[in-house]
């Protein structure tokens, strides 16, 4: 077995590395990170590098601020932008207290925690991610650099070498893309990032997002993942698909369902759970104001607790593309959005997943239909449950949570609540360019 962390120290040596960046999350998924050198690397993986933990959102309190960041050598990559001579490199961090525990406000260990559950039922969880954002002229307007639309080419599309530079540095770095192309919205691109296990997908998601603000920078442009940016377009989706496997192969095919749906008994229940749950991790998901415009007519994105078959008005989807080929049955979740926390995105849907097998939750017929042209009376009459429309209401759902709490613990599960009403409260409170424009002169 190679010893990883020797292998970092050769790499260090023989690559020119001068400085070590360790990486980590807030709990809203921010990167944040510590730059060490070379002559601190052995103190790093043997005891950690200290730091203040209370200065990181929702990571500690004053009085237990002392925090150690012990780099996971098996994430060490070079950060190619930067100089080959004098180069830089990254590493994924665990974050412990001095005591040696994990924090309890580690995103990273919370997903970690939530794929041992995972692992103690028989599953191991595969993620890919479908990462969707926008390219402004600058970082003080939204003014797209392009009118392209979906699938566009030149001249419509101004990012195609934008997007090869991103594409070239995330392969560099050990992330595997499978597609990237323009997307419906004006100055709109998607990254897919290939399937691998969720701990990697979860690193992989916050990798592609600082390279594409870098690559950005590099071309006079602004990369932004404000979930909805543009009043008239579609706003930015993070499409997770997942899916489980045990020592049979893909835990959610079955050719013989009798349903007809391709689907395990494991995989309905798995879908069941993802909707059951979903208002509850709906502020994990979609974590800001701004993420509740997208859910509005016409934009694109689900608005009831659903799943479909090659349905995309759905919250959940079951893609058919290959459905002979066990191996790529999966579920789509749809609601999350660009600027969610990748860690804890996966750790919360993935506990809602596992709890519909556990609780052996009925999965009801797919939705067949448009979603998006039904009336009320026919949603209604469904019975399909409406997502949270705005952040208040997810703060409600999410808050009352005992699963909530239990997969993210008191602490991330409190501060999450109050930090997230202090935002609706300070939002509510402001008067916008809409109700001055509207109001002003006519009142």
């Amino acid at each position: 077995m190679i010893d990883t962390k020797q292998y970092v120290v050769k790499q260090i040596e023989e690559r020119d590395i001068r400085f070590l960046r360790l990486w980590f999350v807030d709990v809203f998924g921010n990167l944040k990170n510590i730059a060490i050198t070379p002559s601190d690397i052995d103190t790093a993986f043997e005891e950690g590098i200290g730091f203040d933990g209370s200065s990181i959102a929702g990571l500690a309190s004053l009085n237990e601020s002392d925090m150690l960041a012990h780099p996971d050598a098996s994430t060490f990559q070079t950060l190619p932008w930067r100089p080959r001579n004098n180069g830089v490199a990254r590493m994924f961090c665990d974050l412990r207290t001095p005591e040696g525990t994990p924090a309890p406000a580690d995103s990273r260990h919370i997903l970690m925690e939530m794929l041992k559950k995972a692992a103690s039922m028989g599953y191991s969880v595969n993620v890919g991610t479908a990462v969707e954002y926008f390219c402004f002229k600058s970082a003080t307007s939204p003014d797209p650099i392009d009118r392209g639309g979906y699938f566009d080419l030149a001249p419509l599309d101004d990012a195609a070498d934008l997007r090869r530079d991103t594409v070239l540095t995330l392969e560099q770095m050990g992330v595997s893309v499978e597609y990237s192309h323009h997307e419906s919205s004006p100055a709109q691109q998607e990254i897919d990032l290939r399937y691998c296990d969720a701990l990697a997908a979860a690193d992989a998601v916050v990798t592609a997002r600082h390279v594409v603000k870098e690559a950005a920078s590099a071309h006079g442009m602004h990369a932004s993942f404000m979930p909805k940016p543009l009043e008239d377009h579609p706003g930015s989706a993070m499409h997770v698909h997942q899916s489980l496997f045990d020592g049979d192969g893909n835990a959610f095919f079955d050719a013989d369902d009798p349903q007809g749906w391709g689907l395990s008994s494991v995989g309905k229940c798995y879908i069941a759970g993802l909707l059951k749950y979903a208002p509850e991790y709906a502020l994990v998901t979609n974590q800001y104001v701004n993420s509740y415009k997208r859910f509005v007519d016409g934009m694109g994105a689900p608005l009831y607790a659903t799943w479909g078959q090659a349905n995309r008005s759905a919250m959940v989807r079951v893609p058919r593309y290959k459905p002979g080929k066990g191996s790529s049955t999966r579920v789509e979740i749809r609601s999350v959005d660009s600027a969610a926390n990748p860690y804890l995105t996966l750790a919360v849907t993935i506990a809602a997943g596992l709890k519909g097998i556990e609780e052996g939750l009925t999965l009801e017929a797919p939705a067949t239909c448009d979603i998006f042209a039904m009336s009320d009376e026919q949603v209604a009459a469904a019975g399909y449950e409406p997502l949270p429309r705005d952040l208040s209401r997810a703060i409600d759902a999410f808050e009352k949570s005992d699963l909530m709490r239990e997969v993210l613990g008191d602490a991330v599960h409190g501060y999450l609540v109050r930090a997230k009403r202090a935002e609706w409260e300070e939002y509510r409170a402001h008067v916008t360019s809409w109700e001055i424009d509207r109001y002003l002169a006519m009142l």
